[in-house]
């Protein structure tokens, strides 16, 4: 017999969750996810001209676009999207995106937490962090830890 343990309510107000700069470029803030939860979503703001190389991940990845725009590679497919849309990539589908507007926040959706160590050694605390964007970090947290493989330099 399997036992399920049951998860207690979580409420994340506007502002609150764990803040950490991602070395790919923006400010996470995690409103759900760890070894305790069934789902992982973050908040991501980020700055007109972030972009991501192409890559693949062992999970699927879900954005929803809440303000700005972002123009989104999946394969050899370019999609436009706006505020209210969304958008999920299967896993192991090459993508990327960039962040066409001024600013842009989006819910990022994984229906596990599986990967959550790849973001956690792919950033640091938002408190203290320089924010810089290093994508070699991002690299070397995808081989230590698994959950993503760069398959290519950003396409736009």
């Amino acid at each position: 017999m399997i036992e399920k343990t049951t998860l207690a309510p979580v409420i994340r107000r506007a502002g609150e969750g764990e803040k950490r700069w991602f070395f790919g470029g923006g400010v996470f803030t995690w409103k759900l996810g760890g070894a305790n939860e069934d789902i992982s979503l973050i908040e991501v703001e980020m700055d007109g001209g972030k972009v991501t190389p192409i890559h693949t991940h062992p999970i699927s990845e879900s954005m929803w676009v809440l303000e700005g725009q972002i123009r989104y590679r999946i394969n050899d497919d370019e999609h436009e999207l706006d505020a209210g849309a969304f958008v999920m990539v299967p896993a192991g589908v090459p993508h990327a995106f960039t962040v066409t507007s001024p600013t842009a926040k989006v819910l990022a959706i994984q229906q596990t937490c599986e990967i959550e160590s790849f973001y956690l050694g792919a950033s640091e605390p938002f408190e203290g962090s320089a924010c810089i964007v290093d994508f070699a970090r991002i690299a070397q947290s995808g081989e230590e830890n698994g959950g993503i493989t760069i398959v290519g330099p950003p396409p736009f």
